[in-house]
This record gives C-alpha cells, structure tokens and sequence, in this order.
C-alpha cells in the first residue's frame, strides 16, 4: 500500500514550526524534509526515522521496521504524538548534512 496524500498533510501539520518542511515523492513513496535536510522517511503511511546514537534516548523502546525491501532497520515514529516528532526533528536537523547537488548529466545540460 503506497502512503497516501492525505497522509503526508497529515505528517505536515503533526510537524509544523520545526522549520520550512516540503516533501517529495521518492521511487512511489515519500522523503518529508525540514530545512532542505532530509529528515523522514514515509512508506505505507508510516513515518521512519534513521536509527542514531543521537536518538537512542528520545526513541528508546520505539519499534522498528524496514521502509522498503533491502533497507536497514529504521525507527518507527508515532507521528501522532507530534512533541515527540518534533522533538526527534530538532535533534535530527542540525546533524542531518544538506544533499549534495546534483550533477547534470550531458541531456539536461542540452
């Protein structure tokens, strides 16, 4: 089941005055971004966070779960207790580095 679009205003509002957050959709499911920083991963309308030794406090006891097959075990957010979500934002913003631009290939320079 691919996470729907009412999910991810959802995911928005839950979040919201961490930062400037957008999302985009990413190989049919999403990456929610707060700053430019990619700091959540959404699948089958379940919000993952990357599991980090800044978070072991915060997400101690959180299950944890595979966003997509062949992926490393994520922490699972309960993205409806929002101080907790904004919370691990705050924690994870300031670490998560920005993406490196992309280079363009030879077409998108024609």
């Amino acid at each position: 089941m691919a996470t729907t679009a009412d999910y991810m205003v959802f995911v928005c509002e839950q979040i919201r005055g961490v930062g400037a957050v957008r999302y985009r959709k990413m190989f049919g499911e999403y990456m929610v971004y707060v700053n430019d920083k990619p700091v959540l991963l959404v699948c089958d309308n379940t919000v993952f966070v990357k599991i980090l030794p800044e978070l072991d406090g915060v997400m101690a006891g959180a299950e944890r779960g595979l966003p997509y097959e062949g992926a490393r075990p994520h922490y699972i957010l309960d993205i409806e207790h929002a101080e907790l979500a904004r919370t691990v934002i705050s924690i994870l913003e300031p670490i998560t580095p920005l993406p490196k631009p992309r280079r363009k290939t030879r077409r998108e320079a024609d």
